[in-house]
Protein backbone atom coordinates (compact mmCIF):
# COMPACT_ATOMS: atom_id res chain seq x y z
CA UNK A 1 0.00 0.00 0.00
CA UNK A 2 1.66 3.82 -0.98
CA UNK A 3 0.24 6.55 0.67
CA UNK A 4 0.29 9.81 -0.85
CA UNK A 5 0.31 13.56 0.42
CA UNK A 6 -1.36 15.84 -1.34
CA UNK A 7 0.00 19.09 -0.50
CA UNK A 8 -1.94 22.60 -1.88
CA UNK A 9 -0.03 26.20 -2.48
CA UNK A 10 -2.62 28.65 -2.39
CA UNK A 11 -2.26 30.22 -6.38
CA UNK A 12 0.52 28.59 -6.69
CA UNK A 13 1.23 25.44 -7.70
CA UNK A 14 0.21 21.56 -6.82
CA UNK A 15 2.58 19.18 -6.06
CA UNK A 16 1.44 15.34 -5.39
CA UNK A 17 4.70 13.38 -3.66
CA UNK A 18 4.64 9.95 -3.78
CA UNK A 19 6.82 7.79 -1.95
CA UNK A 20 8.23 5.87 -4.32
CA UNK A 21 12.14 4.01 -5.60
CA UNK A 22 13.46 5.13 -8.50
CA UNK A 23 13.17 2.03 -10.71
CA UNK A 24 9.01 2.53 -9.96
CA UNK A 25 6.38 4.46 -12.46
CA UNK A 26 4.69 7.08 -10.53
CA UNK A 27 1.38 6.15 -9.42
CA UNK A 28 -1.84 7.14 -12.07
CA UNK A 29 -3.26 9.11 -9.46
CA UNK A 30 -0.06 11.07 -8.96
CA UNK A 31 -1.13 14.30 -10.93
CA UNK A 32 1.27 16.42 -13.49
CA UNK A 33 2.63 19.20 -11.42
CA UNK A 34 -0.45 21.95 -12.11
CA UNK A 35 0.87 25.18 -12.26
CA UNK A 36 -2.10 27.79 -11.40
CA UNK A 37 -0.18 31.12 -12.06
CA UNK A 38 -0.41 32.51 -15.39
CA UNK A 39 2.85 32.25 -17.41
CA UNK A 40 3.39 28.96 -15.35
CA UNK A 41 1.02 26.72 -16.64
CA UNK A 42 2.52 25.77 -20.25
CA UNK A 43 6.52 25.57 -18.39
CA UNK A 44 8.24 22.44 -18.23
CA UNK A 45 9.53 21.40 -14.88
CA UNK A 46 11.55 18.29 -13.44
CA UNK A 47 11.97 17.64 -9.82
CA UNK A 48 14.49 14.66 -8.13
CA UNK A 49 13.86 14.52 -4.29
CA UNK A 50 16.16 11.82 -3.10
CA UNK A 51 16.84 9.84 0.56
CA UNK A 52 20.86 8.63 0.31
CA UNK A 53 20.56 7.41 4.01
CA UNK A 54 17.62 4.82 2.53
CA UNK A 55 19.47 5.36 -1.04
CA UNK A 56 15.33 5.89 -2.40
CA UNK A 57 13.64 8.52 -4.03
CA UNK A 58 10.89 10.08 -2.03
CA UNK A 59 9.68 12.15 -5.43
CA UNK A 60 10.13 12.12 -8.77
CA UNK A 61 8.37 13.89 -11.68
CA UNK A 62 10.34 14.00 -15.24
CA UNK A 63 13.77 13.37 -12.94
CA UNK A 64 14.97 12.11 -16.59
CA UNK A 65 14.05 14.55 -19.11
CA UNK A 66 16.80 17.16 -19.95
CA UNK A 67 16.55 21.03 -18.90
CA UNK A 68 18.66 23.82 -19.53
CA UNK A 69 20.33 24.55 -16.03
CA UNK A 70 21.56 27.67 -15.90
CA UNK A 71 23.92 28.39 -13.35
CA UNK A 72 23.22 24.56 -11.89
CA UNK A 73 26.17 24.14 -14.56
CA UNK A 74 28.34 25.56 -12.08
CA UNK A 75 27.91 22.41 -9.52
CA UNK A 76 29.58 20.26 -12.47
CA UNK A 77 32.30 22.84 -12.67
CA UNK A 78 32.51 23.01 -8.81
CA UNK A 79 33.10 19.34 -8.86
CA UNK A 80 36.17 19.79 -11.38
CA UNK A 81 37.97 22.04 -9.42
CA UNK A 82 37.07 20.39 -5.94
CA UNK A 83 38.38 17.05 -7.98
CA UNK A 84 41.80 18.81 -9.84
CA UNK A 85 42.92 22.05 -7.80
CA UNK A 86 43.75 20.88 -4.96
CA UNK A 87 44.16 22.79 -1.56
CA UNK A 88 45.81 25.90 -3.43
CA UNK A 89 45.46 27.63 -6.97
CA UNK A 90 47.92 27.74 -9.25
CA UNK A 91 49.09 31.20 -10.10
CA UNK A 92 51.82 31.38 -12.63
CA UNK A 93 54.45 28.30 -13.70
CA UNK A 94 57.60 29.48 -14.11
CA UNK A 95 61.66 28.43 -14.43
CA UNK A 96 64.40 30.69 -13.96
CA UNK A 97 67.87 30.99 -14.79
CA UNK A 98 70.24 33.49 -14.10
CA UNK A 99 68.81 36.11 -16.18
CA UNK A 100 65.38 35.42 -16.97
CA UNK A 101 62.26 34.18 -15.46
CA UNK A 102 59.94 32.16 -18.47
CA UNK A 103 56.26 32.34 -17.43
CA UNK A 104 53.99 30.29 -18.28
CA UNK A 105 50.48 31.57 -17.74
CA UNK A 106 47.78 29.12 -15.41
CA UNK A 107 44.05 31.13 -15.82
CA UNK A 108 44.13 31.94 -12.27
CA UNK A 109 41.03 34.46 -11.97
CA UNK A 110 42.36 35.66 -8.66
CA UNK A 111 45.79 37.66 -10.06
CA UNK A 112 44.60 41.13 -9.29
CA UNK A 113 40.88 40.51 -8.58
CA UNK A 114 39.73 42.88 -5.98
CA UNK A 115 38.26 40.18 -4.30
CA UNK A 116 41.82 39.32 -2.74
CA UNK A 117 43.62 41.19 -0.57
CA UNK A 118 47.02 39.43 -0.82
CA UNK A 119 48.41 38.25 -4.35
CA UNK A 120 51.61 36.57 -4.60
CA UNK A 121 52.29 36.63 -8.00
CA UNK A 122 52.47 40.27 -8.09
CA UNK A 123 54.83 40.22 -5.61
CA UNK A 124 57.30 38.04 -7.06
CA UNK A 125 56.89 39.85 -10.14
CA UNK A 126 57.84 43.06 -8.50
CA UNK A 127 60.23 41.58 -5.70
CA UNK A 128 62.90 39.67 -9.23
CA UNK A 129 64.83 42.17 -11.16
CA UNK A 130 65.25 39.88 -14.16
CA UNK A 131 63.68 39.87 -17.85
CA UNK A 132 60.46 38.48 -17.59
CA UNK A 133 59.21 36.21 -20.42
CA UNK A 134 55.60 34.97 -20.90
CA UNK A 135 54.25 32.35 -23.81
CA UNK A 136 50.67 31.97 -24.46
CA UNK A 137 51.12 28.47 -26.62
CA UNK A 138 49.23 26.33 -23.71
CA UNK A 139 46.03 28.55 -25.09
CA UNK A 140 43.66 26.90 -27.01
CA UNK A 141 40.58 28.40 -26.38
CA UNK A 142 38.42 30.76 -27.44
CA UNK A 143 37.41 34.66 -25.09
CA UNK A 144 33.57 33.53 -25.85
CA UNK A 145 32.06 30.31 -24.40
CA UNK A 146 30.13 27.98 -26.98
CA UNK A 147 26.32 29.54 -27.57
CA UNK A 148 27.19 32.81 -25.69
CA UNK A 149 24.69 35.55 -26.58
CA UNK A 150 27.21 37.56 -27.96
CA UNK A 151 25.20 41.18 -27.27
CA UNK A 152 25.75 40.50 -23.89
CA UNK A 153 30.03 41.36 -23.97
CA UNK A 154 29.25 44.62 -22.41
CA UNK A 155 27.80 43.29 -19.29
CA UNK A 156 29.73 42.31 -16.16
CA UNK A 157 28.49 38.70 -15.99
CA UNK A 158 29.93 37.59 -19.63
CA UNK A 159 33.51 38.90 -18.88
CA UNK A 160 36.33 37.14 -21.44
CA UNK A 161 38.02 33.76 -20.70
CA UNK A 162 41.70 34.25 -21.23
CA UNK A 163 45.05 32.42 -19.98
CA UNK A 164 46.56 35.36 -17.89
CA UNK A 165 43.25 37.30 -16.04
CA UNK A 166 44.03 40.86 -14.71
CA UNK A 167 41.30 42.59 -12.33
CA UNK A 168 38.85 40.38 -12.99
CA UNK A 169 39.06 40.82 -16.90
CA UNK A 170 36.50 44.14 -16.08
CA UNK A 171 37.05 47.73 -15.90
CA UNK A 172 35.30 49.45 -13.25
CA UNK A 173 34.01 52.68 -13.96
CA UNK A 174 33.38 54.85 -11.38
CA UNK A 175 30.87 58.36 -11.70
CA UNK A 176 30.85 60.84 -8.89
CA UNK A 177 28.46 64.13 -8.76
CA UNK A 178 30.46 66.70 -6.92
CA UNK A 179 28.73 70.74 -6.38
CA UNK A 180 30.93 73.33 -7.49
CA UNK A 181 30.77 76.96 -8.16
CA UNK A 182 30.07 78.09 -11.56
CA UNK A 183 31.80 81.73 -12.68
CA UNK A 184 28.45 83.58 -11.52
CA UNK A 185 28.46 82.10 -8.24
CA UNK A 186 25.99 79.72 -8.38
CA UNK A 187 26.38 75.64 -7.33
CA UNK A 188 26.41 72.98 -10.33
CA UNK A 189 26.70 69.41 -10.25
CA UNK A 190 30.05 68.06 -11.53
CA UNK A 191 30.69 65.04 -12.62
CA UNK A 192 34.30 62.95 -11.88
CA UNK A 193 35.04 60.03 -13.84
CA UNK A 194 37.77 57.61 -13.40
CA UNK A 195 38.51 54.05 -13.46
CA UNK A 196 39.83 50.65 -12.09
CA UNK A 197 42.68 49.94 -12.92
CA UNK A 198 43.55 53.15 -14.79
CA UNK A 199 43.84 52.81 -18.52
CA UNK A 200 45.46 54.44 -21.18
CA UNK A 201 42.83 52.95 -23.70
CA UNK A 202 40.96 55.71 -25.95
CA UNK A 203 37.45 56.78 -24.21
CA UNK A 204 34.93 59.06 -25.72
CA UNK A 205 32.26 61.29 -23.99
CA UNK A 206 29.28 61.47 -24.75
CA UNK A 207 28.59 65.21 -24.80
CA UNK A 208 24.46 64.92 -24.20
CA UNK A 209 23.53 64.18 -20.58
CA UNK A 210 21.63 61.42 -19.58
CA UNK A 211 19.25 60.86 -17.16
CA UNK A 212 21.34 57.51 -15.77
CA UNK A 213 25.90 57.16 -15.87
CA UNK A 214 26.57 54.69 -18.98
CA UNK A 215 29.67 53.25 -20.48
CA UNK A 216 29.83 50.99 -23.68
CA UNK A 217 32.14 49.10 -24.86
CA UNK A 218 33.29 48.71 -28.71
CA UNK A 219 32.42 45.29 -29.87
CA UNK A 220 35.68 44.61 -31.04
CA UNK A 221 38.27 47.08 -29.41
CA UNK A 222 38.74 48.73 -26.07
CA UNK A 223 37.22 51.77 -26.75
CA UNK A 224 34.69 53.34 -24.39
CA UNK A 225 31.62 55.62 -24.51
CA UNK A 226 31.11 57.32 -21.54
CA UNK A 227 27.86 58.91 -20.58
CA UNK A 228 27.18 61.33 -17.69
CA UNK A 229 24.16 60.52 -15.31
CA UNK A 230 22.33 62.06 -12.73
CA UNK A 231 23.77 59.80 -10.08
CA UNK A 232 25.60 61.05 -7.26
CA UNK A 233 27.79 57.95 -7.09
CA UNK A 234 27.97 55.08 -9.10
CA UNK A 235 29.97 52.28 -10.62
CA UNK A 236 29.63 50.34 -13.54
CA UNK A 237 31.57 47.28 -14.43
CA UNK A 238 32.78 46.50 -17.98
CA UNK A 239 34.31 43.38 -19.27
CA UNK A 240 37.65 44.84 -21.62
CA UNK A 241 38.81 42.80 -24.78
CA UNK A 242 41.31 40.60 -23.86
CA UNK A 243 43.24 39.70 -26.70
CA UNK A 244 44.75 36.59 -25.64
CA UNK A 245 47.69 38.27 -22.86
CA UNK A 246 48.04 41.69 -24.53
CA UNK A 247 45.84 43.53 -22.67
CA UNK A 248 46.75 41.87 -19.63
CA UNK A 249 50.45 42.66 -20.16
CA UNK A 250 49.58 45.84 -21.13
CA UNK A 251 47.72 46.52 -17.33
CA UNK A 252 50.70 44.91 -15.91
CA UNK A 253 53.12 46.62 -17.09
CA UNK A 254 51.85 49.85 -14.99
CA UNK A 255 51.57 47.71 -11.67
CA UNK A 256 54.65 45.66 -11.71
CA UNK A 257 56.76 48.68 -13.41
CA UNK A 258 58.20 47.19 -16.16
CA UNK A 259 57.62 44.79 -19.26
CA UNK A 260 56.63 41.54 -19.62
CA UNK A 261 57.90 40.11 -23.22
CA UNK A 262 55.62 37.77 -25.00
CA UNK A 263 57.93 35.33 -27.16
CA UNK A 264 57.17 32.02 -28.97
CA UNK A 265 56.69 29.09 -27.26
CA UNK A 266 59.85 27.57 -28.74
CA UNK A 267 62.52 30.10 -26.93
CA UNK A 268 61.15 29.48 -23.56
CA UNK A 269 62.25 27.41 -20.81
CA UNK A 270 59.85 24.58 -19.44
CA UNK A 271 58.80 26.19 -16.60
CA UNK A 272 59.12 23.51 -13.88
CA UNK A 273 58.06 25.30 -10.70
CA UNK A 274 54.47 26.32 -9.54
CA UNK A 275 53.63 29.54 -7.26
CA UNK A 276 50.58 29.49 -5.87
CA UNK A 277 48.23 32.45 -4.61
CA UNK A 278 45.16 31.63 -2.74
CA UNK A 279 43.27 28.87 -1.26
CA UNK A 280 41.37 26.92 -3.65
CA UNK A 281 37.93 26.80 -1.87
CA UNK A 282 38.08 30.34 -1.07
CA UNK A 283 37.53 31.29 -4.37
CA UNK A 284 35.19 28.05 -4.79
CA UNK A 285 33.15 29.94 -2.29
CA UNK A 286 32.74 32.97 -4.24
CA UNK A 287 31.95 31.19 -7.36
CA UNK A 288 28.70 29.17 -5.63
CA UNK A 289 27.69 32.65 -3.11
CA UNK A 290 27.18 34.99 -6.31
CA UNK A 291 27.12 32.56 -8.72
CA UNK A 292 30.11 34.54 -10.37
CA UNK A 293 30.32 33.29 -14.14
CA UNK A 294 33.83 34.44 -14.66
CA UNK A 295 35.50 32.00 -12.12
CA UNK A 296 33.66 29.38 -13.17
CA UNK A 297 34.92 29.35 -16.80
CA UNK A 298 38.47 30.02 -15.45
CA UNK A 299 38.31 26.99 -12.79
CA UNK A 300 37.17 24.67 -16.04
CA UNK A 301 40.87 26.09 -17.35
CA UNK A 302 42.83 25.73 -14.60
CA UNK A 303 41.61 21.92 -14.35
CA UNK A 304 42.90 21.72 -17.67
CA UNK A 305 45.59 23.24 -17.26
CA UNK A 306 46.46 21.27 -14.37
CA UNK A 307 45.48 18.22 -16.47
CA UNK A 308 46.90 18.43 -19.81
CA UNK A 309 49.28 21.29 -19.42
CA UNK A 310 47.06 23.54 -21.55
CA UNK A 311 43.92 25.54 -21.46
CA UNK A 312 40.83 23.31 -23.06
CA UNK A 313 37.35 23.75 -21.68
CA UNK A 314 35.86 21.34 -24.18
CA UNK A 315 38.77 19.15 -23.71
CA UNK A 316 37.97 19.09 -20.05
CA UNK A 317 34.94 18.85 -19.77
CA UNK A 318 34.86 15.40 -22.26
CA UNK A 319 37.61 13.90 -19.19
CA UNK A 320 35.70 14.48 -16.16
CA UNK A 321 32.34 12.82 -18.10
CA UNK A 322 34.37 9.88 -19.07
CA UNK A 323 36.23 9.11 -16.70
CA UNK A 324 34.87 10.70 -13.13
CA UNK A 325 31.34 11.22 -14.26
CA UNK A 326 31.10 7.92 -16.17
CA UNK A 327 28.29 6.68 -13.79
CA UNK A 328 25.60 9.78 -14.48
CA UNK A 329 22.24 8.33 -15.39
CA UNK A 330 21.82 10.74 -18.42
CA UNK A 331 24.80 11.65 -20.29
CA UNK A 332 24.35 15.18 -20.58
CA UNK A 333 25.52 18.01 -23.05
CA UNK A 334 27.48 19.83 -21.18
CA UNK A 335 29.08 23.21 -22.93
CA UNK A 336 30.77 25.45 -20.48
CA UNK A 337 31.55 26.49 -16.86
CA UNK A 338 29.07 28.86 -15.61
CA UNK A 339 25.77 27.87 -17.57
CA UNK A 340 25.88 31.06 -19.66
CA UNK A 341 25.14 28.53 -22.98
CA UNK A 342 21.58 27.55 -23.66
CA UNK A 343 23.43 24.56 -25.23
CA UNK A 344 24.11 22.87 -21.57
CA UNK A 345 21.70 20.23 -20.82
CA UNK A 346 20.87 17.95 -17.66
CA UNK A 347 18.94 16.02 -16.01
CA UNK A 348 17.21 16.74 -12.85
CA UNK A 349 18.63 12.76 -11.47
CA UNK A 350 21.98 14.30 -13.29
CA UNK A 351 22.09 16.96 -10.33
CA UNK A 352 21.18 14.87 -7.55
CA UNK A 353 23.51 12.28 -8.73
CA UNK A 354 26.24 14.60 -8.38
CA UNK A 355 25.49 16.15 -5.72
CA UNK A 356 25.63 12.63 -3.49
CA UNK A 357 29.23 11.86 -5.31
CA UNK A 358 30.36 15.21 -4.06
CA UNK A 359 29.53 14.43 -0.74
CA UNK A 360 30.92 11.00 -0.57
CA UNK A 361 34.00 12.04 -1.81
CA UNK A 362 34.53 15.31 -0.57
CA UNK A 363 32.76 15.46 2.75
CA UNK A 364 29.81 16.80 3.43
CA UNK A 365 31.50 19.63 5.67
CA UNK A 366 33.93 20.89 2.81
CA UNK A 367 30.37 20.88 0.69
CA UNK A 368 28.49 22.96 2.97
CA UNK A 369 30.87 25.44 3.39
CA UNK A 370 31.06 26.01 -0.36
CA UNK A 371 27.39 26.37 -1.44
CA UNK A 372 25.15 29.42 -0.32
CA UNK A 373 22.59 29.02 3.22
CA UNK A 374 19.44 30.46 3.22
CA UNK A 375 19.06 33.96 3.74
CA UNK A 376 23.12 34.06 1.69
CA UNK A 377 24.45 34.55 -1.22
CA UNK A 378 21.72 34.19 -4.15
CA UNK A 379 19.35 32.89 -2.05
CA UNK A 380 19.26 36.41 0.18
CA UNK A 381 16.06 36.60 -0.36
CA UNK A 382 14.75 33.21 0.49
CA UNK A 383 15.16 30.26 2.42
CA UNK A 384 15.88 32.79 5.65
CA UNK A 385 14.60 30.79 8.43
CA UNK A 386 15.82 27.87 6.71
CA UNK A 387 19.41 28.99 7.61
CA UNK A 388 22.22 26.01 6.82
CA UNK A 389 19.22 23.70 6.74
CA UNK A 390 19.03 24.50 2.98
CA UNK A 391 22.72 24.57 0.76
CA UNK A 392 22.00 24.80 -2.64
CA UNK A 393 22.78 26.26 -6.10
CA UNK A 394 20.21 28.63 -8.03
CA UNK A 395 19.87 29.29 -11.88
CA UNK A 396 18.07 31.74 -13.88
CA UNK A 397 18.63 32.65 -17.30
CA UNK A 398 15.43 34.18 -19.07
CA UNK A 399 13.15 32.15 -18.83
CA UNK A 400 14.66 29.32 -17.01
CA UNK A 401 14.77 28.78 -13.48
CA UNK A 402 16.87 26.26 -11.43
CA UNK A 403 17.47 25.23 -8.19
CA UNK A 404 19.34 21.93 -6.47
CA UNK A 405 21.29 20.79 -3.41
CA UNK A 406 20.26 19.60 0.38
CA UNK A 407 17.68 20.24 2.90
CA UNK A 408 18.09 18.91 6.18
CA UNK A 409 14.32 18.22 7.23
CA UNK A 410 12.55 19.70 10.08
CA UNK A 411 12.66 16.00 11.69
CA UNK A 412 16.68 15.91 10.47
CA UNK A 413 16.66 14.22 7.73
CA UNK A 414 19.21 15.15 4.83
CA UNK A 415 17.48 15.20 1.51
CA UNK A 416 18.93 15.59 -2.09
CA UNK A 417 16.71 17.74 -4.27
CA UNK A 418 17.29 19.47 -7.81
CA UNK A 419 13.82 21.23 -9.39
CA UNK A 420 14.15 22.53 -12.67
CA UNK A 421 12.19 25.04 -14.67
CA UNK A 422 12.01 25.57 -18.33
CA UNK A 423 10.19 27.94 -20.83
CA UNK A 424 8.50 30.04 -18.29
CA UNK A 425 6.52 33.08 -19.29
CA UNK A 426 6.58 35.03 -15.90
CA UNK A 427 9.19 36.73 -13.80
CA UNK A 428 12.15 34.12 -11.74
CA UNK A 429 10.84 35.80 -8.61
CA UNK A 430 7.60 34.38 -8.88
CA UNK A 431 9.06 30.74 -9.88
CA UNK A 432 11.65 30.86 -7.35
CA UNK A 433 8.53 31.38 -4.83
CA UNK A 434 6.84 28.68 -5.79
CA UNK A 435 9.90 26.91 -5.32
CA UNK A 436 10.74 27.92 -2.19
CA UNK A 437 7.03 26.92 -1.27
CA UNK A 438 7.47 23.76 -2.04
CA UNK A 439 10.57 23.15 -0.56
CA UNK A 440 8.98 24.30 2.44
CA UNK A 441 6.65 21.59 2.27
CA UNK A 442 8.99 19.25 1.98
CA UNK A 443 10.96 20.32 4.74
CA UNK A 444 7.60 20.33 7.05
CA UNK A 445 6.82 16.62 6.02
CA UNK A 446 9.67 14.55 6.08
Amino acid sequence: MRLHTHVVLPAMLVFVLSACSVSRKLDQSAQQLILNEDGLKQAHVGISIYDPQKAVYLYNYQEDKYFIPASNTKLFTLYSGMRYLGDSLPGIRYAETADSIYLLPTGDPSLLHPDFAVHPVIDFLKSNQKELVIQQENWREKELGYGWSWDDYNSSYMAERSPLPVYGNIIRWTQVLEKSESENGQLQNEAFVYSEPEVSWKVNFNPAKTSSFSVIRDRYSNQFTISEGKEILKTLEIPFVTNSLFSALDLLRDTIGRSILLVPGENTRKADRVLYSQPTDSLLKLMMLRSDNFYAEQVLLMASQQVYGYMNTRKMIDTILKADLKGLPQAPNWVDGSGLSRYNLFTPVDMVWLLEKMEREFGRNRVDAILASGGKGTLSNYYSDLGDAIKAKTGTLSGQVALSGYLTTKKGKRLIFSVLVNNHQTSAVKVRRAMEAYLRKVWERY
